[in-house]
């Protein structure tokens, strides 16, 4: 811990030279673990046969000829404000959410070490505010699946790892979230011990480059003690009526899949506010295809709180301003079979998915690609997840045809594959 300090002092006085500090662009990933329906959501297909279009009627929406799910009534008075990518079509198909969290698949070739989560890449390019880590994730852990794993920062290097501030126990975030349970004692034994690695440091240092350790070290360790994030943390100090737009936590795990933790979207919005660059979350289970037949039971009781949820979290970037800054990105690892199967739910189904974004100054109010009239194929429009990620990257001002992070043998990567480009649309 203390020489991740010292190296995470050294990176903030190298970022601080370079000018790299000030925007406070930022972005927010929300992933919904299991794999939503996107039949069921944002794509429905109300003139399908009945084993198709399933229970739900579309609705329309203050965009002429945009409709969404009826069970979204809130997100269907602002849909002005996100955009619905109906044609993603490259999802991998496992249940994982990597390729939600780098844009790759995991078979896809990878440099040593491995692909960087998005904000890794962010953090490297980019820090947050004084006090506040660039990239931090409010996963939780998920059992034996990959739902709860951020990934990490792959070959960039661990000093650019989410920072994780949730644990397993989701009513412990607000007491030990920032710390995951070190003590203040401890924290001030490690605070000598940098201490002493910093005198070392300078000591042996006869060329100058170690000047000013000491004001990046107490960054650091602002970092690391969790002062820049204790308020961003701390709901009771939200406006009560914001918090009241969010709904209720339910801090019951769903078997192998997170709580529904839905004030976490406003967590997320007040650590973008404090200076982070990137929040990472997931939220509840979205997987109901086995035999309990419950895709439409649970839709039932799923969707009203993410509408609710959601539409809170948009409707507070633009009170505060922040819609131009803060990029939302909303979606799962793939979509869901055209035909109900005989247990009443809908199976993996890798061809068709869907996102949601909105805010970054993006041009939303529209709707990108079409599947077929069942849901099955993507018609128009193919979009693949790097062209998302690449339009992320663009929103945070990072330009995806020429930044570059290199590895520890100093050979240069890019953020995306080559000729990957934002979608024009929306930027």
């Amino acid at each position: 811990m203390a020489a991740g300090g010292l190296s995470l002092s050294q990176l903030l006085g190298i970022e601080s030279q370079a000018g790299t500090g000030r925007s406070h662009k930022s972005i927010i990933n929300i992933y919904l673990p299991g794999g939503p329906s996107h039949l069921d959501t944002f794509d429905l297909k109300p003139n399908a046969p009945k084993e198709v279009r399933g229970e739900f009627n579309p609705i329309k929406t203050n965009v002429p000829g945009m409709e969404i799910c009826e069970l979204f009534p809130r997100l269907a008075k602002m849909a002005d404000k996100f955009a619905i990518i109906r044609s993603i079509a490259d999802s991998d198909g496992a249940h994982d959410c990597y390729q939600c969290m780098t844009g790759y698949k995991r078979r896809d070739r990878a440099p040593q070490g491995g692909w960087p989560m998005m904000g890794s890449w962010v953090s490297a390019l980019q820090p947050g505010r004084e006090g506040v880590p660039s990239n931090v994730s409010l996963m939780y852990p998920t059992g034996n699946r990959t739902w709860g794993d951020p990934v990490g920062a792959g070959f960039i290097g661990t000093s650019h790892d989410p920072m994780g501030l949730v644990s397993k126990d989701p009513e412990s975030k607000a007491r030990d979230m920032s710390l995951q349970g070190v003590s203040l004692e401890r924290l001030r034994d490690r605070t000598k011990l940098l201490s002493s690695f910093d005198r070392f440091r300078r000591d042996a240092d006869s060329s100058g480059m170690m000047e000013g350790l000491d004001r990046f070290g107490q960054q650091a360790i602002d970092i690391l003690s969790g002062t820049g994030l204790v308020d961003a943390l701390d709901l009771s100090k939200e406006d009560p009526r914001v918090l009241e737009r969010y709904g209720q936590n339910d801090p019951r795990y769903q078997r192998d899949g997170a709580p529904k933790m839905i004030r976490n979207f406003l967590v997320a919005r007040r650590l973008v506010e404090a200076g982070a660059r990137v929040v990472s979350l997931n939220y509840s289970r979205w997987d109901w295809h086995g035999g309990d037949g419950l895709n439409f039971p649970r839709s039932r009781e799923e969707f009203p709180l993410f509408d609710r949820g959601l539409s809170a979290l948009l409707t507070d970037l633009h009170e505060r301003g922040l819609d131009r800054e803060v990029s939302v990105v909303v979606w799962g690892e793939f979509g869901r079979t055209p035909k109900i199967n005989k247990m009443n739910s809908r199976d993996h189904w890798p061809r068709a998915n869907f996102a949601l974004l909105a805010g970054g100054g993006m041009n939303t109010g529209q709707v990108i690609g079409a599947t077929d009239r069942l849901g099955g194929d993507v018609v128009s429009r193919p979009v693949k997840f790097q062209e998302i990620f690449a339009t992320l990257y663009h929103n945070m001002g990072i330009d995806v045809r020429t930044a570059t992070v290199s590895d520890n043998q100093g050979r240069p990567h890019y953020l995306v594959d080559a000729g990957i480009q934002p979608i024009k649309e929306l930027v």
